[in-house]
């Protein structure tokens, strides 16, 4: 019996060594998720509840404002700080950027940030009439822009339904960061065949630590301290995925900047550490993974509903 119908149970302890990427074992992947959120459409999230008690409807001004403050100002902070220090980012973009934000959309293509197929806009595929198509529409327009094929996924807020992974394989995405949970990457079935995940978080992630739970502009740096004190045992058993997520309204403030940069500085001076975008990852793990798809198949073989998902 698997406890999900994707991915079979593996402690990470009793996972294969894997070679590390380069000689180190701390893979760090920021990623920028650059999202487009409709005036004339409720609000994803919001930072201000309404007044009196009612609902928050369009336009949803003070809302939409605390959003576009980030790609106007927000994201430019962002694209400095990683210039400077040259890091390439991951940027997990609603396509429609590529339209709404043209100036945005291309510096993250001239800056050489790996785009990762986000939505069209800033909605649910479970909102979405058509599954496909929207994927398929948001991969080429971001294909598009950046001038090459754009072979990942995370759905907006996270959201797939029943169907999304043979979506994704029937529209050739290599690897989703839908599931997180695992520091490596895994192997998951689908009608279409097997399917990469790659690791995120939300653990070291602006939108539950600062949106949602109001902590401190500082917990970023407390928390990654904290992680490295526990994944610095565990490298020396096998590589570690280190997801930082950001977006422009949150992280990209400045009191929040002012500590991300601190973050960042911190890895950077670790000499088991190297900065990595999805699709390194992605192409580091299916060079050093020798055993995982076998075992899938084998662990596929033994359920009573094997290859049905």
């Amino acid at each position: 019996m698997w406890p999900n119908p994707r991915i079979p149970y593996q402690m990470s302890s009793d996972r294969p060594r894997l070679a590390p990427l380069n000689g180190k074992p701390l893979m760090v992947n920021p990623v920028v998720a650059i999202e487009y959120w409709p005036f004339d459409r409720p609000m994803p999230r919001g930072i201000l509840p309404a007044p009196h008690g009612r609902p928050s409807e369009p336009p949803d001004v003070a809302n939409y404002s605390w959003v576009e403050y980030g790609m106007r100002c927000g994201l430019p902070r962002l694209f400095s700080l990683f210039e400077r220090r040259g890091i390439k980012a991951s940027a997990w973009m609603n396509a429609q950027c590529a339209d709404v934000y043209p100036s945005a959309a291309e510096r993250a293509a001239r800056d050489g940030w790996d785009f990762v197929g986000h939505s069209w806009f800033q909605r649910s595929l479970k909102e979405v009439e058509d599954e496909e198509a929207e994927v398929r529409r948001s991969l080429s327009r971001l294909e598009q822009l950046a001038g090459k094929r754009v072979r990942g996924w995370f759905g907006a807020g996270g959201g797939e339904t029943s169907r999304t992974p043979e979506v994704l394989k029937r529209c050739g995405v290599e690897f989703t960061h839908d599931w997180l949970l695992d520091d490596l990457p895994c192997w998951m079935t689908t009608k279409e065949g097997p399917l990469l995940c790659l690791p995120y978080t939300w653990e070291i992630n602006d939108v539950p630590m600062w949106a949602v739970q109001g902590q401190s502009s500082d917990e970023l740096v407390k928390r990654l301290s904290a992680t490295l004190a526990v994944l610095e045992r565990e490298l020396e058993q096998n590589p570690r995925v280190l997801s930082i997520g950001l977006h422009p309204h949150i992280a990209g403030v400045p009191h929040r900047v002012y500590f991300l940069e601190k973050a960042l500085d911190v890895l950077m001076s670790r000499s088991d550490t190297i900065f990595v975008t999805s699709c390194e990852i992605a192409d580091w793990f299916v060079a050093a993974d020798k055993t995982g798809l076998a075992e899938l198949e084998a662990a596929l073989k033994l359920r009573p509903s094997a290859g049905v998902v």
